[in-house]
């Protein structure tokens, strides 16, 4: 455990859970243990997924500290290895990211959970991107936003900041499921320890072609796949995982999946 969040270890999946009391705002010294945290994470060959959450019941997280911006702390401060909250600007993460969201998610709050690749909402959440109500702009929201639901529906909540909820967010499919607070977090281990089970190698391709591929044409994407230019590409190529893959499969049974 650091100052401001809690780490658990559980076999292949690193959990990361938020506890800033009162409400889990990220300072920039919390940003820097996260980004610590998540860059330890991408480089530990044993683990192979993440879950980030908040302490609580009721909040998430709401974002930047506005309690350390009224004390001084710039915008634009050093934030750490992977920019604010450790996720959203982090290089070459291949790892399965799972955002367990316990309540309020607002401003740099859901800025952090759209870093993940997964989304599971306590029914009780909200969310908000309020900072055009504090004279702010939420940059990494106005970049991903429109990109993950329809343009015009991004562009009402980034110009209002109003709250909305998770029957909402479901149905623009911003987030994956919503479910019963007490069992978010059973759910969200569930499925990590279901991504663990996986082929990372693939899993590590797979982020990459996505990433990459976001502001490709469709050929150029494709002809980069087929022709191995990926990093994570070629080397699932040439990995004994991708033979045991089509051992197993013509042996009728499980593979047993190496990372290497």
């Amino acid at each position: 455990m650091t100052k401001n969040i809690r780490i658990e270890r559980r076999g292949a999946v690193l959990e990361v859970t938020l506890d800033r009391p009162k409400a889990n705002a990220i300072d920039s010294a919390t940003s820097r243990e996260m980004g610590e945290t998540f860059l330890a994470f991408r480089d530990d060959p044993d683990l192979r997924v993440a879950i980030i959450t908040g302490a609580g019941k009721k909040f998430f997280c709401p974002g930047w500290d506005l309690k350390a911006a009224s004390e001084g702390e710039a915008a634009d401060t050093d934030y750490g290895p992977g920019g604010f909250g450790g996720l959203q600007e982090l290089p070459h993460l291949n790892k399965p990211v799972i955002a367990a969201v316990n309540g309020i998610c607002c401003g740099g709050g859901l800025e952090l959970a759209l870093s993940a690749d997964i989304i599971l909402a306590a029914d009780h959440a909200s969310f908000a991107l309020p900072e055009i109500r504090s004279g702010t702009v939420a940059d990494a929201a106005s970049i991903k936003l429109p990109k993950r639901i329809p343009y015009h529906i991004a562009m009402e909540l980034l110009l209002t900041g109003r709250w909305f909820d998770t029957t909402e967010a479901l149905g623009w499919g911003l987030i994956n499921r919503s479910v019963p607070a007490e069992k978010l977090m059973r759910q969200a281990r569930d499925l990590a320890d279901h991504l663990a089970s996986g082929p990372p190698l693939v899993f590590a391709a797979l982020k990459e072609i996505v990433r990459e591929a976001e502001d490709m044409k469709f050929q150029d994407a494709m002809n980069r796949v087929v022709r191995s230019q990926f990093e994570t590409v070629e080397r699932l190529y040439r990995a004994e995982d991708q033979r045991e893959g089509a051992r197993a499969f013509a042996e009728k049974r499980d593979p047993v999946w190496k990372g290497r």
